[in-house]
């Protein structure tokens, strides 16, 4: 009797831990915790309903993934903003996304090229403007059952974790919305590529495709920085009173 209680014990505690894994991960998403802030773990059991035991140790699984930062004594962060990872991380997917393109079109019979179709018109479908998660969900659809059709399990898994980053810590800030109509040539391009059978097409398509929104992301990344920089220096101007007048 004691091993089985402590066995429901101890999947008492595994369930509160994955919900409040979830529940950080919605908070995440919503932008209520944002990049650099200091997670008030306490206020979280609160509002999540649950003791900070579970709180922690769900931290502890977004540390590993990178989204939440540890310092000893000081307690928990969300990681900044950071460009050099944006770039890693498009970096990656230059690599990984078109190197799976032989395997996908290997692979693809009727079923698979059912599930492409139906995740590129969701994307092409998806409203714009206020519903840009929308599109940022769809988006992200696509590339991963395009690289989930190729059967490459390990790569896929590294893949969806860099789309979880980009999600949950960088959300639509992201996604240009500039270039929509160009995204959604790529992937239809891509698309009709890979049907088709055409791996340099659809390598040399996809290679291009995410070659230029990182290059939109950066651009649109660092403006915001410079932004955030300017006003940080405004306003310990004007605390001190050095009185900053801006000239035409």
């Amino acid at each position: 009797m004691p091993r089985n209680k402590k066995g429901a014990n101890l999947n008492n505690y595994e369930d509160h831990s994955q919900k409040a894994y979830q529940g950080i991960r919605r908070l995440l998403y919503n932008k209520e915790l944002v990049p650099g802030q200091k997670i008030p773990y306490r206020e979280l059991a609160e509002r999540l309903n649950m003791s900070p035991t579970p709180i922690i140790q769900a931290l502890k699984w977004l540390e590993i993934e990178g989204l939440v930062l540890h310092k000893p004594n000081r307690g928990y962060y969300m990681t900044p903003f950071s460009l050099q990872e944006i770039e890693e991380i498009y970096e990656l997917r230059e690599i990984i996304e078109p190197s799976l393109l032989p395997e996908t079109v290997k692979h693809l019979n009727k079923e698979g090229i059912k599930r492409l179709k139906a995740s590129l018109d969701a994307h092409l479908s998806a409203e714009r403007g206020f519903y840009l998660k929308e599109r940022l969900f769809k988006n992200t659809d696509f590339h991963l059952t395009l690289a989930s059709l190729s059967g490459r399990q390990t790569q896929i898994r590294v893949l969806r974790h860099v789309f979880d980053l980009l999600l949950l810590k960088y959300g639509g800030s992201y996604m240009p919305i500039g270039s929509m109509d160009a995204m959604d040539k790529d992937h239809q391009k891509t698309f009709e590529y890979a049907v088709s059978g055409d791996i340099k097409g659809a390598k040399a398509t996809l290679s291009k495709h995410i070659g230029n929104v990182k290059k939109e992301v950066l651009k649109g990344f660092k403006r915001v920085l410079e932004e955030k920089e300017e006003f940080l220096f405004e306003s310990r101007a004007d605390k001190f009173g050095m009185g900053i007048r801006h000239t035409s």
